[in-house]
Order: C-alpha cells, then structure tokens, then sequence
C-alpha cells in the first residue's frame, strides 16, 4: 500500500468560497514585475479566473497581476520566460494524491523549479484535501533526485485568505 497512490479526488461545488479566498490570498501577494507560473487544477484555476483572466484546467500557465503571459506553456517556454525576469511557482497538490510536482504538471520540470528556487514555490490547497492525505506529506517526484531533495521539509500551505498551516514535502514511495 506504501508504493500505490490514491485515487484522484476532485473538488465539491460546494467549496467555491473557500477556493476563491485562496485565490485572493495569492492574488494580494502578488509582487510587480514578477512572473507567476501557475499549475494545472480547480484550485489554482480559481487565482485566473479571479484575475479575469482565461486559465488551461490540465496545462501550465503564467500571469502577472495584470496581464496573461502565456498559456499551456511547455518546459522550453518556460525557461525562455526565466532568462528575463523572476517567478514563483503555484502549486496545488493533486487531490487525493498529494503529489505537488510529478504529475501533471510536467512542463515545471526540475530546471524551471532551481531557476525559480525553493523559496518562490507557493503551495495553495482546500483544508479537505489536506485532511484527505490522512497525515501523510505531500509528494514530489520531479525526475531529478536533486530537486526532490531541495524540495523537501515543510512548506507553509495556503488554506484560505491570510491562512495557512504547514505541510511536509517528502519523496515519493517509488523516488525513493
């Protein structure tokens, strides 16, 4: 049971508020000049739309607080975009899963996650997701056994508006 991963989980109808006051919480971080590079999900969808900006729900895309600056992004574009300006990765984990990178969000590969480093990676999930994991950290399985190490330890979580609790990052079973 240890190397198998649960179901996906998707998101009740019922928790559009406490996704949209993620969002806000991102949204009022949101520093000038820098990029946003926001992965695929309902969670993360929630910051587009609030933005009113057009969002891919399966790709990669990057915003800055006022405008649309690429959508579905793959890898290469991404690094182009790095090459001139700063960014922080938004990530919300799979639901049910708990996988923050490995899992549908290829295009943050390994090399996009060192350019951007540890310290810009936002980390936003509802409260049910979390207590779904049932106490277990959340996952990475970048490809790069590096990468998975920098990323772990704790990462504080955005679970509402100016709320956030603190979250292991580990390696998955199978990275290991």
């Amino acid at each position: 049971p240890l190397y198998m991963q649960n179901k996906k989980a998707p998101a009740p109808a019922a928790e559009s508020i406490r996704t949209e006051a993620i969002a806000l919480d991102v949204i009022d971080s949101m520093q000038p000049g820098w990029l946003y590079i926001v992965g695929p999900g309902t969670t993360t969808r929630a910051i587009a739309l609030k933005l009113g900006f057009p969002k891919t729900l399966v790709g990669v895309d990057v915003f800055t607080r006022g405008s649309v600056i690429a959508l579905d992004v793959s890898e290469h574009r991404l690094l182009q975009l790095l090459e001139h300006q700063s960014a922080k990765i938004v990530v919300a984990p799979i639901g049910g899963q708990g996988f923050i990178f490995g899992r549908g969000n290829q295009p943050i590969s390994p090399e996009v996650i060192r350019k951007t480093g540890r310290e810009n990676l936002i980390v936003i999930a509802l409260p049910e997701k979390l207590i779904a994991l049932r106490g277990q950290p959340l996952l990475v399985d970048s490809g790069d056994p590096d990468v998975d190490q920098l990323l772990g330890g704790y990462v504080p979580v955005v679970t509402g508006y100016h709320e956030k609790v603190m979250c292991q990052i580990s390696l998955s079973p199978g990275g290991q």
